[in-house]
């Protein structure tokens, strides 16, 4: 974090849904060692990623609150009096979302109206940040994809969040509250859920690589981008602290851009040892599969300044030793 955002966060209070879960940890932990008070909000439902590992060393600095965003009553008593509200809880899973598309709309839509609305009424000062993801693009007709791309989700995952982006960008103008959104790509780092791929694929390359076990690579010619969470999280800082960004939508992305059978050879070049197999893509995966897509990120640069600083091999081999070390954690 500069000095110049630690500043803005001097004697600030800060409040995160999604706490215990990947992003919203790896966030926590930053703040925490610029003393910044602290309110994690998670409902620590199994399938959503939420570890209280996640916490493990800032325990004592950060207040937690297990609570879901869906309870409307509990949300407008914890919105209160804070400065900051970094809004990442979410069901991230697409397939998940096709099989329980109810639960999924719950989460990422009509549980974003009642945070905005709690906003609203009880604290309308506050600054928001969400969470949105470039799955609202679907397959891209080209790339890289900026901000100006036609938004057609394939999944009702996509569908939902994009209502949740739209909610925060209303509320902005309709209502001014405080809100900006970045959509967020292949997001990777310590902290990621690894026991399926309801977060992201790589988390199950990684588990697999450190237990021993090859990993399958569908198809492998999909061209991807990757954001380090380093990188994610240094976003979200200088987004919700800037008054450019109120009102605004960007991506988020790297200019390094690599297959996914790149990917997982240096994956397991970094492991030392590992292998992989290719496997045609499941047909229920493969109905929502967007093809390649990598972000055109020149909007957040020049309007924010932010721009993705960890290089993808250094990044993973970051992933790989946090692994290795606390891989029990998240099994």
């Amino acid at each position: 974090m500069s000095s110049a955002t630690a500043a803005r966060f001097a004697g600030r209070r800060v409040l995160i849904t999604g706490g215990l879960g990947f992003i919203g940890s790896n966030l926590a932990h930053r703040l925490s060692e610029h003393g910044v008070h602290v309110t994690l909000v998670d409902s620590l439902v199994p399938e959503y990623g939420g570890n209280l590992f996640n916490i493990s060393g800032i325990e004592a600095h950060v207040r937690t609150n297990i609570s879901d965003v869906r309870d409307e009553h509990s949300f407008a008593y914890l919105v209160r009096d804070h400065d900051y509200l970094f809004n990442l809880a979410g069901q991230t899973s697409h397939l998940d979302s096709m099989h329980d598309p109810y639960t999924d709309m719950e989460i990422n839509c009509r549980a974003q109206l009642s945070i905005l609305e709690a906003c609203r009424k009880h604290n309308p000062q506050i600054r928001i940040v969400f969470a949105s993801t470039r799955q609202l693009y679907g397959r891209p007709d080209y790339l890289p994809v900026d901000e100006k791309h036609l938004l057609r989700p394939v999944d009702v995952n996509g569908v939902n969040k994009m209502a949740g982006e739209c909610y925060h960008i209303l509320y902005h103008r309709a209502h001014g509250l405080n809100a900006c959104a970045l959509r967020l790509t292949n997001t990777y780092g310590p902290r990621m859920r690894i026991k399926d791929a309801r977060q992201t694929f790589l988390g199950v390359w990684v588990r697999s690589l450190i237990e021993g076990k090859p990993f399958e690579v569908w198809e492998g010619t999909q061209r991807r981008d990757f954001n380090y969470v380093d990188d994610a999280v240094d976003a979200l800082l200088m987004a919700i602290t800037d008054d450019a960004a109120m009102g605004r939508i960007f991506n988020l992305g790297s200019s390094e851009v690599v297959t996914l059978e790149q990917l997982a050879q240096t994956l397991v070049s970094l492991h030392g040892s590992g292998s992989f197999v290719h496997r045609a893509f499941p047909s229920d995966r493969k109905r929502i599969d967007i093809g390649d897509y990598y972000a055109d990120c020149g909007l957040i640069e020049k309007t924010l300044g932010w721009r993705a600083q960890v290089p993808l091999r250094d990044g993973l081999a970051h992933t790989l030793r946090f692994y290795q070390k606390h891989l029990s954690e998240y099994v």
